[in-house]
């Protein structure tokens, strides 16, 4: 048995499914605050119930679940826009290319990296879209390929998306009390009017850390993987080149060809790229990069799927191939809102932020953030939701030892991306695009995972 069927296994064994992971952590954090946490009244009913109470508010924070909504139409527009004819032509620009393994798994990490710091919804879709052309082509011409190290290379979006414009946390402390809000409980009123009204995307996504670690991650691993691919020894592929169908509209009557109006389609999405770009450049006294909130890079992208569909028949057809994609967020982001309210109500969130503070320091607090972070996705596997559980517990922590609070962020944001390239939950998607297994893109989703790691603590330490 290989090593990576070895750690598939092992992997296997240890964890059940994403949901699964969250109804045990739910129960385990239950036990916590009932019996570590802070509560006026000790008695038993009394004690049950609050902490009951705590959970519900959480699931039920208007907020949160706000949040979830936001980030489930990231997700699915994003997915919509990966399948536009601009970006199959992109597409087919790049496979002028892929003339071997080399070149085929460089092309395909960097522009799925490049995606992916736009939107992670696109760059997972676009990434396996890519790697499968790119196996189509082979097919085609008769090459032989390595298809797995190609298909790992289009799974690297994962690896870049929490540094980028969709980033989960980086987009919701850039909307204007966010911070404020999610505090409530935690800091005392004086304490919270403390904290920054907004972080914006100058503090964050384009700082002189992010870019330097971004442009690092677009140089140092598309040439690693070059290195491996001349090295690698291709084999046959076993696919078939897939199907495109365009939907019949003939003999459409009436308000049906309303559906079908390229006029209609384009015009609407026009109009919302309009509102859009008012709101960026005219009605803002903030700046562009505070325009990056997770509602107006929801109306972008829906403005632009509108776009490059050109008719509502087919963007409501990419719509509907996308949605399947957001179940997981819509069931277990309520769950982990739950695991936060019990963390709040019961005062686990002070114990564990006054556990972190005792072993850090300003030089070794984001590092052991990054790694916490790390740790923490192999079992949230959603930044969103990784948020809402560890968020409050960073940004406490960081006020109190005095350390920078958007690079701790973006050491939660480093963390959470990057054992992505070991968690196969957001993998599910690709694996079933490229007709690939775990099994086969898990040594080389391994040494994305080991070179990312290096880049991002080295950034940490620098910066």
């Amino acid at each position: 048995m290989s090593f990576s069927e070895k750690f598939i296994k092992a992997f296997k064994s240890v964890l059940p499914a994403p949901f699964t992971i969250a109804v045990i952590l739910t129960v385990i954090t239950w036990f916590l605050a009932f019996f570590l946490g802070s509560f006026e009244s000790s008695g038993l009913i009394d004690r049950v119930f609050r902490v009951a109470q705590s959970w519900e508010v959480g699931v039920w924070n208007n907020g949160l679940l706000v949040f979830a909504v936001q980030m489930m139409l990231i997700l699915v527009l994003g997915h919509v826009l990966a399948l536009t004819k601009p970006v199959d032509w992109l597409i087919q620009q790049a496979l002028k290319y892929c003339t071997n393994t080399a070149n085929s798994a460089a092309a395909v990490v960097f522009l799925t990296m490049l995606v992916g710091l736009f939107n992670w919804g696109l760059g997972l879709v676009f990434g396996a879209i890519f790697a499968r052309k790119v196996a189509e082509k082979a097919v085609s011409n008769g090459m032989s390929l390595n298809y797995p190290l190609v298909g790992a290379a289009g799974y690297s979006a994962l690896l870049v998306w929490h540094g980028g414009l969709s980033g989960s946390s980086l987009t919701k402390v850039a909307e204007v009390g966010h911070l404020r809000s999610f505090m409530q409980g935690i800091y005392s009123p004086e304490q919270i009017a403390l904290l920054p009204e907004q972080i914006t995307f100058s503090d964050t996504v384009f700082s002189p850390m992010n870019l330097v670690v971004s442009v690092a991650l677009l140089i140092i691993i598309p040439v690693v993987i070059y290195q491996v691919g001349k090295k690698s020894k291709p084999e046959p592929i076993r696919i078939k080149p897939g199907k495109v169908e365009h939907p019949v509209t003939e003999n459409l009557i009436g308000a049906e060809r309303l559906d079908h109006s390229t006029l209609l389609g384009i015009g609407f999405g026009l109009i919302i790229l309009m509102v859009a770009g008012l709101k960026m450049f005219y009605f803002n006294d903030k700046g562009v990069l505070a325009f990056f909130t997770p509602n107006n890079i929801n109306l972008s992208l829906l403005g632009l799927g509108l776009l490059f569909h050109q008719k509502f028949s087919h963007f409501l057809g990419a719509m509907e191939e996308a949605i399947s994609g957001v179940s997981g967020i819509l069931i277990q982001f309520p769950l982990y809102f739950g695991i936060m309210g019990m963390m709040k109500g019961s005062g686990l969130i002070d114990t564990f932020s006054m556990a972190m503070i005792s072993i850090s320091n300003e030089t070794t607090y984001p590092i052991f953030t990054f790694i916490s972070a790390g740790i923490v996705n192999i079992f949230v596997p959603s930044g969103g939701g990784q948020w809402a559980v560890q968020g409050p517990i960073i940004v406490q922590a960081a006020q109190e030892i005095g350390v920078s609070l958007p690079k701790s962020i973006m050491a939660l944001a480093y963390g959470d991306q990057v054992t992505n390239m070991l968690q196969p939950f957001w993998a599910l998607p690709l694996l079933g695009i490229t007709g690939l297994k775990a099994k086969e893109i898990l040594p080389y989703t391994l040494l994305l995972f080991l070179l990312g790691s290096a880049i991002f603590v080295i950034g940490l330490l620098i910066f």
